[in-house]
């Protein structure tokens, strides 16, 4: 199968948050989706971006995407977090995956981070086995912590 691998850019983001709502479906949370197109659009474009993200198109038709945002370590220093690699169910098993995460750390490398990080669930077999082959650590000695906003507004009335 032939794809390509390109910047995203403002007008890709009604088919990158389809791919983000596909992924919360397979990630068995279908209802867990609040950021919404208009959200992309602002915070992933104009002077000062929150996000940048790849996507691989199959004939004009977006089916992959890689989004990455900066972190910042005291440990490491300058990190790269790589939110989501999605890649359509149906076209998973063709290589887009791995070339999606090339350019992630392609793009890493070339801003001198000294870490790329993300999560993978513990039950994504497929995911954490392509990952490893790839050379990287799964470090599940550590558990991930969430505050929702719900979670921030019940914290928030406490103090």
């Amino acid at each position: 199968m032939e794809f390509h691998i390109r910047n995203a850019n403002k007008d890709d983001m009604p088919q990158v948050l389809g791919l983000i709502k596909q992924l919360a479906v397979f990630e068995k949370e279908p209802d867990a989706v609040e950021v919404t197109v208009e959200d992309l659009e602002k915070n992933g474009f104009g002077t000062r971006p929150n996000f940048h993200c790849f996507v691989a198109e199959v004939g004009g038709k977006i089916e992959g995407i890689a989004l990455v945002y900066n972190r910042f370590s005291t440990w490491k220093g300058n990190v790269l977090h790589l939110e989501d690699l999605i890649v359509n169910q149906k076209l998973r098993g063709h290589g887009m995956g791995a070339a999606l995460l090339d350019e992630v750390v392609k793009f890493g490398h070339q801003m001198g981070v000294r870490r790329i990080s993300w999560e993978v669930l513990n039950w994504n077999k497929p995911a954490i086995d392509f990952y490893v082959k790839k050379g990287a650590e799964v470090k599940n000695q550590w558990n991930v912590v969430h505050l929702d906003a719900l979670g921030i507004k019940n914290y928030l009335s406490k103090l």
